[in-house]
């Protein structure tokens, strides 16, 4: 079995401790935030949740919805909670489709390390934009996955269009 190899994933998990060297849930860390600022990859908040880009993205526009409240089970969430991140999933779908045009969406979550979660504390949901043949010889030959858009670019007009969907 070949071995991929990935620093940087170590690095960003390491990313999580605090200058202390505790550990501080990323998503918890990203709820206080000022969506605003150039180091923040918020999108958009909605009464129980927030949607975030993901700093290392499957493709270009991946996002996160994520609760406000740190939780890793799915029966923890409460209906109203459970509810927006369906609104905001169609939001998101919604605002994907025209900033950037996708052919497709996978949209899931994985539950637990084994599911290969990342960060298996805080329960979020993956939307990632999906386009015909945008697997190319990259990531199979060079087992690189090239991002063509810069992750702030892509939050300021996401943001944009979240605004104008959402009404605000």
């Amino acid at each position: 079995m070949e071995k991929l190899w990935s620093p940087w994933r170590s690095q960003y998990i390491e990313g999580f401790k605090d200058k202390d060297g505790s550990e501080e849930c990323v998503f918890c860390r990203a709820v206080k935030e000022d969506e605003n600022s150039d180091e923040s990859l918020i999108v958009y908040r909605g009464k129980f949740n927030f949607i975030m880009l993901n700093l290392y993205p499957y493709n270009n526009g991946h996002l996160m919805i994520i609760p406000n409240r740190h939780l890793s089970e799915l029966a923890d969430l409460t209906p109203e909670e459970r509810a927006e991140v369906m609104d905001l999933q169609a939001l998101t779908i919604e605002a994907l489709r025209e900033v950037m045009k996708p052919h497709g969406f996978n949209i899931g979550a994985n539950l637990g390390k084994a599911a290969g979660a990342g960060i298996d504390t805080h329960l979020h949901f993956h939307i990632v934009p999906r386009w015909t043949g945008d697997t190319n010889f990259m990531p199979v030959l060079g087992e690189v996955k090239v991002i063509s858009q810069d992750l702030l670019t892509t939050k300021k007009k996401l943001s944009e269009v979240y605004r104008k969907l959402a009404g605000g």
